[in-house]
């Protein structure tokens, strides 16, 4: 394992979309992502609803637990969680490190109308068009990705093709950097990317300087109605939930039963 797992994947999805870039038609991508119609603004008001606000994901594999689901089929999981109430539904589309695809992400838009986001690890403007050309509302930023000049542009170029950018930060450092570059959406994932050390404390000591107009959205770890609360009147709007799910036999009902217990837990703070 490589002692810097981030860097080994940012470079990795560099090349690969760099490769894309060179061999595909731009004409034609552009074409097929005019057809879309994503709904960036419906992605950031799904977070903000009602209830217990989940971005369920679909992920085949992760670097940290290996192989999640040996069959794998993106479509149906993603119907399940759009009956369990999912807020959103994420879709991994790396390869390499994740068993990911856009051909997974263009099915689940093919199954729900639910706001999607490619979670990915998005580093060039290629990717965002990509990203709108498959289906998606939504795309992933990772601030450790990213220098401040390319985390302010790829904000901006998702927003000029109205998807929504969900920029994830691990640390305060990286906080200050979404807050700066105009993230409207800031994930905190509890997972140090690099290492794969999980730190759930990190919710804690970033959510105090979060900014309030900023909607929150705990990733990482989470795994009980209970975590849900917790986080929920710390501050946090939404989570992103995928090994949780995807490790059940039936990661819809797996939400839903979620849920209901979140239901229960959150009921004071309606």
């Amino acid at each position: 394992m490589t002692s810097d797992l981030l860097a080994a994947i940012v470079e990795c999805a560099r090349t690969s979309a760099n490769d894309r870039a060179r061999s595909a038609s731009r004409s034609a991508l552009e074409r097929e992502a005019a057809s879309r119609s994503p709904r960036g603004d419906s992605f950031r008001d799904a977070l903000c609803a009602p209830g217990v606000r989940v971005i369920a994901e679909c992920k085949r594999r992760s670097p940290s637990r290996g192989i999640l689901r040996a069959k794998y089929d993106p479509a149906a999981i993603a119907a399940g969680y759009d009956a369990a109430g999912a807020a959103a539904i994420s879709v991994l589309t790396e390869p390499a490190f994740f068993d990911g695809s856009l051909d997974h992400l263009r099915a689940v838009r093919g199954v729900t109308s639910l706001p999607i986001l490619r979670k990915d690890f998005v580093v060039t403007e290629f990717q965002v068009v990509e990203a709108r050309a498959a289906g998606a509302d939504a795309v992933l930023l990772i601030v450790g990705a990213l220098d401040d000049v390319a985390l302010r542009r790829l904000i901006e170029v998702a927003a000029s093709h109205r998807l929504a950018a969900l920029v994830e930060v691990h640390d305060r450092v990286e906080l200050t950097r979404a807050v700066q570059a105009g993230a409207g959406i800031i994930g905190v994932n509890s997972r140090n990317l690099r290492t794969l050390d999980v730190h759930p404390e990190t919710f804690d000591e970033l959510i105090v300087t979060i900014p309030a107009e900023a909607v929150a959205v705990a990733e990482c770890g989470l795994k009980s109605g209970d975590d849900l609360r917790r986080l929920r009147s710390a501050g946090y709007d939404a989570f992103l939930i995928g090994e949780r799910l995807m490790l059940e036999l039936d990661p819809g009902r797996a939400l839903d039963t979620l849920r209901a217990s979140a239901d229960v837990a959150l009921g004071e703070l309606r």
